[in-house]
């Protein structure tokens, strides 16, 4: 059993969702492991990690445009019977800083995903994706912990029998 920290660097588009699942995989089979779990933890308070479906691309646009719904920009009407509007009070990055505070909150900011054979387990039709809450165009980190077992090369397997 080995473990490693490392990061990993994404640039995002504005507001959105990026499927980072190659590059997980990817890092992973690059750091020759074979099976374990992948601990995953955005750096940030304006973004988040999820998993969703990866076919049809309405189910992004989706998710999207409901949060939007629950979580507006500029202000937000309270659920009490009178409905009063409240203005965020933390607006010094802009207009969408304080709704994406929100967005995080509301969602995820760490993934636990176990992989074997080399690849993360998903279901057919999953994928992992940074959803971005920002509109402009940011540079995201991502602390990537794993713990597992690296792959035995054919010259050790060899060896030992």
């Amino acid at each position: 059993m080995e473990q490693i920290f490392s990061k990993l660097k994404f640039i995002t588009n504005g507001e959105g969702f990026i499927d980072i699942t190659y590059d997980l995989n990817l890092y992973v089979k690059k750091n020759n492991f074979h099976s374990g779990i992948l601990n995953l933890t955005s750096l940030h308070t304006s973004c988040s990690l999820t998993i969703n479906e990866n076919a049809d691309p309405n189910v992004l646009r989706d998710l999207r445009k409901y949060m939007q719904s629950i979580v507006p920009y500029d202000s937000y009407l309270t659920l009490s019977k009178n409905r009063e509007e409240i203005s965020y009070k933390h607006h010094q990055e802009g207009a969408d800083d304080m709704p994406a505070h929100i967005k995080t909150s509301l969602t995820n900011t760490c993934l636990s995903l176990s992989f074997q054979d080399g690849k993360i387990m998903l279901g057919t039709w999953q994928a992992v994706y940074l959803w971005e809450h920002r509109f402009d165009q940011k540079e995201r980190i991502i602390n990537v912990h794993i713990v597992g077992d690296k792959r035995q090369n054919i010259y050790n397997e060899i060896n030992k029998n």
